[in-house]
């Protein structure tokens, strides 16, 4: 799916598994298990349950008695751990996302300038949706029918986008380097949004030539952009993240 797949840790978002799976059932037996590790089992099933659910028919017409349904987990228990629906898809989008932006910030540290690791940490997210369509949907889409929290959680995110422009070269630009940014990050953003709605996640990655050129010739120029794309994947080896911009 990625450039280079080594270099991308399999990640367990939530909506990646069967929250009915018998195999996650906890056993009864001679050895009690503890409220803490029942609670946490039960919230890693009941957020599976949620974004496979919103997965399949939408944020406004899943219930909360489907989310039970999908997990193997009873309506009291649900709201035991959840407020309610938002507050549900708030914990599955912010575990989610961190894990992807994690995976994300690993690749981008693997290569020593900007250019490449714009390339890896692009590599990764496309990689990591594209293995996770459930998850995809529920993140990139389906926010959009939470209202308002929401929309907050969206710009939360495409905030922490941002930190991987700290290095971007300086100098030149016709509008103030922030705003360049923005624009870059929201048009990343629509298009990988585009594909998932479409429900063409599975194409992912073959944005990454497009949207590698789109990120960094307006930074580095569309020769020099170019240039970069015929350049070998990142090393999966990590080396210092010293992400220093190109001379």
């Amino acid at each position: 799916m990625t450039t280079d797949p080594s270099a991308v840790p399999a990640l367990v978002l939530p909506g990646t598994r069967t929250g009915r799976d018998p195999e996650r059932s906890l056993r009864r037996g001679p050895r009690r298990t503890s409220a803490e590790v029942v609670a946490a089992n039960q919230r890693d099933r009941l957020l599976d349950g949620f974004v496979r659910t919103v997965a399949q028919v939408g944020y406004t017409r899943t219930r909360v008695s489907d989310i039970c349904q999908a997990a193997g987990v009873t309506r009291p228990v649900f709201y035991e751990l959840f407020k309610g629906k938002e507050d549900a898809f708030l914990a599955a989008h912010r575990y989610g996302t961190d894990l992807v932006i994690s995976a994300m910030e690993k690749a981008h540290a693997r290569t020593s300038d900007w250019p490449g690791a714009v390339r890896a940490g692009l590599d990764a997210l496309l990689g990591i949706l594209a293995d996770a369509p459930a998850f995809a949907a529920m993140a990139i889409v389906e926010i959009d029918a939470v209202g308002p929290a929401g929309w907050e959680a969206r710009e939360e995110l495409l905030s922490r986008f941002r930190d991987f422009f700290t290095y971007v070269p300086e100098g030149g630009f016709p509008i103030p380097t922030e705003e360049l940014v923005d624009i870059v990050v929201g048009g990343v953003h629509s298009a990988i949004h585009r594909r998932i709605a479409a429900g063409r996640t599975a194409e992912l990655p073959l944005l990454l030539p497009g949207l590698t050129f789109s990120v960094l010739a307006p930074f580095l120029g569309p020769e020099r952009a170019a240039a970069r794309l015929a350049e070998p994947a990142p090393s999966a080896d990590p080396i210092p993240a010293c992400l220093a911009p190109e001379d």
